[in-house]
């Protein structure tokens, strides 16, 4: 199959967050070497059904990047528009980004009406197809989108193992989540300290991005909370993101477990361009979530050249190889707390950051657009 033209369908700027993120740089990689074009959402949840406090990202754009926010995904007559407008643009692929089965019948709809009116092939890149948080309708809303691609890319095996429970015989293939190279440098981590107000003596521990139930950072926090960490003078937690739920059962945990004095709050979203502060000064990321399927952090830890503790759940030991560019723990307290300890008495003996260095050399984005024209091929 000849490719010159390839649309990627789902959130860009102006909307933030890691899957914003992932198609920008996505789309990036693929204007190497075809026209492409993103076609974000002009509204992409209603503000009572949006956890955080804004959708939006008021820095500055991205460069080089096509842009058009089109789809409103309560409003069918914008799902029509949008077919019609990607109709016109006659692209070859249109990749279709779903992650949540609310997206459902909006990105379904646009994928038929384009399928009946033309040739172009539909890959979908599934975050998930189960999802973290159910709710009523997710498997009909799931199934509807499903029907109305011609193949699937997944990040992680257990999504592509979750593909199966829904039937089809549809091409598909997992391929790793690429390293985040849309944060920029390392920084200097004595000017990141003094940015962030943070001891220079101390060892930090990271918990980055949005907090919701089933990233387990109250089992991080149990875990700092286990005598053999809380005794440790020197280690301490930082968490930075948005609470995307209730923040106070999570402060009345701390207070509970006494480590007051061991966590730092950044409960606020970070921007792209403040990113690399907080990695800079990470000594160690953590990971501890309950369930998932893979996870953006990961890959900007890597990028960072940082090593990482994760819990066996989805994707992630996939990504992490244990004992080489970090730790896999089970998705509990004391395991969380026995990795860590492992980590502070391996850490000198073992060169993690030059591990992570070698280790993230697969996941490149020009592997993933290699995985993109190989899945095109076969449809």
């Amino acid at each position: 199959m000849r490719l010159n033209k390839i649309i990627l369908l789902g959130p860009a700027y102006p909307l933030r967050g890691g899957i914003a993120d992932f198609n920008e740089a996505l789309a990036a990689a693929l204007a190497k070497e075809f026209q492409t074009e993103i076609v974000s959402f002009s509204l992409q949840y209603p503000e009572f059904l949006f956890p955080g406090k804004t959708q939006y990202d008021h820095s500055n754009p991205p460069k080089e990047l096509k842009i058009s926010s089109r789809l409103n995904s309560i409003n069918p007559f914008s799902w029509l528009a949008t077919a019609l407008y990607i109709l016109k643009q006659k692209p070859d692929v249109l990749i279709v980004r779903f992650w949540l089965p609310f997206m459902g019948p909006s990105l379904g709809t646009v994928n038929y009406l384009v399928r009946l009116f033309s040739k172009t092939k539909i890959i979908a890149i599934t975050d998930n197809v189960i999802p973290h948080e159910k709710r009523f309708g997710d498997r009909f809303f799931t199934r509807f989108f499903l029907g109305s691609c011609d193949g699937f890319i997944t990040m992680s095996a257990s999504v592509l193992n979750d593909l199966d429970t829904f039937g089809g015989r549809k091409p598909k293939l997992s391929t790793p989540h690429p390293v985040y190279d849309i944060f920029g440098e390392k920084a200097d981590k004595q000017n990141a300290l003094a940015t962030l107000n943070l001891n220079p003596d101390k060892i930090y521990l990271l918990f980055f991005g949005f907090i919701r139930e089933y990233k387990g950072l109250d089992l991080l926090l149990k875990a700092m909370g286990e005598e053999v960490l809380k005794n440790n003078s020197t280690l301490e937690l930082i968490v930075a993101g948005e609470f995307y739920e209730d923040e106070q059962p999570y402060l009345n945990l701390v207070e509970g477990l006494g480590i007051s004095n061991k966590v730092h709050f950044f409960n606020h979203f970070i921007p792209s361009d403040e990113v690399n502060q907080y990695f800079a000064v990470a000594d160690l990321v953590v990971q501890p979530y309950k369930h998932a399927t893979q996870s953006g952090i990961t890959q900007i830890a890597y990028h960072f050249e940082k090593p990482m503790i994760v819990t066996r759940v989805g994707g992630l030991p996939e990504i992490v190889k244990d004992g080489f560019s970090g730790y896999v723990a089970e998705p509990e307290p004391k395991s969380i707390a026995e990795a860590i300890e492992k980590w502070l008495s391996t850490k000198k003996a073992i060169d993690f950051e030059a591990n992570v260095s070698k280790e993230k050399e697969r996941f490149s984005w020009k592997a993933f657009v290699g995985e993109i024209k190989e899945l095109a091929g076969k449809i």
